[in-house]
């Protein structure tokens, strides 16, 4: 069966992915019949309604589904379209109470020619009672149009199957948020994630970059239980007794939180054993300061200090030391972390940025022998953006080249060099205005 989605026209590049990892996550074939990230409406084959259902509940970035009646590119190509492919259907229609709406893309229509399009499917002979609020179905003419060009150049008719999880966006807004920062991620983002990363009740995720948890938040809302842990420990331990439990209790999402600890990617007391369904992380850029990792600058060990007869490692105000730390050594890092931790089919989905001149090409993506890669995001700001980049747990049996260690960006991994800078040609780039050419590391 045909279906009609109905896109959200926000964030065009992460919508077909999003749609795909749901398809996955709920065992569902789809197959796209018509995409395109200029149009909110795309075209999939489905099973059936429970599937089409299924799919689109939790979904983010579409409004709604609907069932395909016709198409064409003009109201009497339409009109022919739905008779030859719904004249069976319309008997189990015929005396529900109903409605029909208009949506025009690129363009408007005034209430009398609205009335006028919707009369002119007379002849499918309902003779329910037309109900405005809570109809038993709801039929939608849908135009896609150019911009100043009054005639549409594809016209949707269908009937509504269901509505997606959109409306929580307004729950999740940082608006309203009793805990965040000024680097807390968008509610809308980090839902979409949790979404391609395939959050959902019984499955177990980690932020190793927590901040004020809202990639927690997010994977909690489809039900999975959460942990993270971050190097900054004022994040974690929170501040004026708000923390990021805060926000799980404000959403009543208590059940989902595990807890967070204060550790860095290298140092995190976790055992490299495959218990992770999935990581999901917005690490530091190293923009506003410089990346640090634990431990000290010339890498060898130091005697240990003692306060009043106590090691002073192990009192609760001390600052552990920190070195500088490479930008692409981290990349690498996350992908070996999620390598070892990661269960089977587990998924990493990753935030990076990149300047807006050097393309999405793979030699620019972080490869790892035991990830796949599954999508590639953009978000686009003016001289930068940045990518959300999903891989998947291969099977070890799938694994050709077993090989302990990342493949290192083809960038010889480690920026030579101990400034901030130096350790980072992305932070360079961006204190430069983005100016010239970008320079490869190595």
């Amino acid at each position: 069966m045909e279906y009609l989605v109905r896109f959200a026209q926000v964030h065009e590049s992460f919508r077909k992915p999003e749609l795909q990892a749901l398809a996955e996550l709920c065992g569902t074939q789809m197959d796209f019949l018509d995409y395109s990230q200029y149009s909110p409406h795309c075209i999939v084959r489905l099973p059936d309604q429970h599937a089409a259902r299924n799919l689109i509940s939790r979904s983010i970035l579409t409004q709604g589904i609907y069932e395909l009646w016709g198409s064409g590119t003009t109201y009497n190509e339409l009109h022919e379209n739905v008779r030859r492919r719904t004249s069976t259907l319309w008997k189990d229609y015929e005396s529900a109470s109903f409605k029909f709406e208009v949506q025009a893309f690129m363009a408007t229509r005034s209430l009398s020619e609205q009335n006028e399009l919707i009369m002119s499917f007379s002849y499918l002979g309902f003779n329910g009672p037309i109900k405005l609020r809570n109809p038993e179905q709801t039929f939608c003419i849908f135009e896609d149009c150019d911009w100043g060009v009054s005639s549409p150049k594809k016209i949707y008719f269908g009937r509504f199957v269901s509505g997606s999880s959109r409306g929580v966006l307004d729950t999740y807004t940082l608006k309203k948020r009793k805990y965040l920062s000024t680097t807390s991620m968008d509610s809308e983002l980090a839902l979409v994630t949790a979404n391609l990363a395939h959050a959902a009740p019984g499955k177990l995720f980690h932020d190793p970059f927590v901040g004020t948890g809202s990639f927690l938040v997010a994977c909690a809302h489809f039900g999975a239980h959460t942990m993270g842990s971050d190097i900054d420990g004022r994040a974690v331990r929170g501040k004026n007794g708000r923390s990021i439990f805060t926000s799980f209790q404000q959403y009543d999402l208590v059940s989902g939180y595990l807890d967070t600890f204060v550790a860095d990617l290298t140092h995190a007391p976790l055992r490299r054993t495959r218990f992770l369904d999935g990581i999901i992380c917005d690490p530091p850029y190293g923009v506003r300061e410089g990346l640090k990792v634990l431990g000290s600058r010339d890498g060898g060990s130091k005697e240990i200090r003692y306060i009043d007869g106590e090691p002073a490692h192990l009192q609760d105000h001390y600052l552990p030391p920190k070195k500088p730390y490479g930008f692409e050594a981290m990349l690498d890092d996350i992908l070996d972390c999620a390598a070892e931790t990661l269960v089977e089919g587990g998924r990493l989905s990753l935030w990076m940025p990149t300047a807006s001149d050097e393309g999405v090409g793979d030699l620019e993506i972080p490869r790892h022998t035991r990830l796949e890669i599954i999508s590639v995001c953009v978000q686009a700001f003016n001289k930068w953006s940045r990518r959300l980049l999903t891989y998947q747990r291969l099977r070890d049996d799938d694994i050709e080249d077993e090989v302990h260690q990342p493949i290192k960006q083809s960038r010889n991994s480690v920026a030579a060099g101990t400034t901030a800078n130096e350790l980072n040609a992305f932070r360079k780039r961006y204190f430069e205005g983005f100016r010239g050419p970008p320079q490869k590391s190595g």
